[in-house]
């Protein structure tokens, strides 16, 4: 059975992590190198950091947030927010992110992706999409943090994404994000049949239940926010109900430090 993994998401703007429902009535949840660090101890696979703010200000990535939080943490860094070009992206891996992100650029540039992936390679090159439903079903794409729809289908848009050289899918459920009322499940397995990339799930936690849920649709990793941030559960408590379960997780990660045994 493959190891999940559980990512806590720290949305920012202006240099302080937010959280709302659906990208609007945005509310502080505190400091991105606090929170990172915090994690991290409570036993975080991986660490999203999210400028939602960067597209629709028209501007790059805060690249000094990213540098300051993997100061603190060796838990691999995914980041993303405001890039345009392959030189956004250099700059977001250079100040310590491990893979990048790409949303709204993607969306209307698609070769963005193909770009990113031959410079840097696929395990760099995550593609984040919200998708929101449509009334004759399936999903669209919404960019510029939910402001805008630009009428492309969500699900034709990650089949051609993982032609053009996307490693990896942040699926975020648009009508699901901060409403805790659990993952599009219906969403993840229809996506996860369609492509052979991981997908994270994202959009909807409340619960270990949920988390399991979104797993068994076909998720291969889990992403929250709001019951981190709230302090609900820590990343460690969720995995040992998780292992309850019947889940395969990782183990809490250890920094190896200098002297330090494996």
């Amino acid at each position: 059975m493959a190891t999940r993994r559980i990512i806590p998401c720290l949305d920012v703007d202006s240099g302080r992590v937010v959280k709302g429902v659906k990208f609007q009535n945005l509310r502080d949840a505190g400091c991105p190198v606090e929170l990172a660090r915090s994690y991290q101890e409570q036993g975080a696979d991986e660490i999203v950091i999210l400028d939602v703010s960067a597209t629709p200000q028209g501007r790059g990535h805060q690249v000094e947030t990213v540098k300051r939080v993997r100061e603190v943490v060796s838990v691999p860094l995914t980041c993303g927010g405001g890039i345009r070009k392959v030189e956004d992206a250099a700059a977001l891996l250079e100040a310590g992110a491990d893979k990048v992100a790409m949303n709204t650029a993607a969306v209307f540039r698609p070769e963005l992706l193909s770009e990113v992936a031959e410079r840097f390679g696929r395990q760099c090159t995550v593609l984040a999409v919200d998708a929101a439903s449509k009334e004759e079903g399936g999903w669209e794409v919404v960019v510029y943090s939910g402001k805008e729809r630009p009428g492309m289908d969500a699900l034709e848009w990650v089949i051609e994404a993982e032609q053009r050289g996307a490693g990896e899918i942040l699926l975020t459920s648009w009508d699901r994000d901060g409403t805790r009322s659990g993952y599009d499940l219906t969403q993840l397995q229809t996506f996860s049949e369609a492509v052979q990339l991981p997908i994270i799930a994202s959009g909807g936690a409340n619960s270990p239940e949920h988390l399991v849920d979104a797993l068994q649709a076909g998720a291969d990793a889990v992403l929250a926010a709001s019951i981190f941030h709230d302090g609900d559960w820590t990343m460690n408590g969720l995995k040992d109900v998780l292992r309850d379960m019947g889940m395969n997780v990782r183990p809490p990660y250890r920094r190896h430090t200098k002297g330090a045994s494996a």
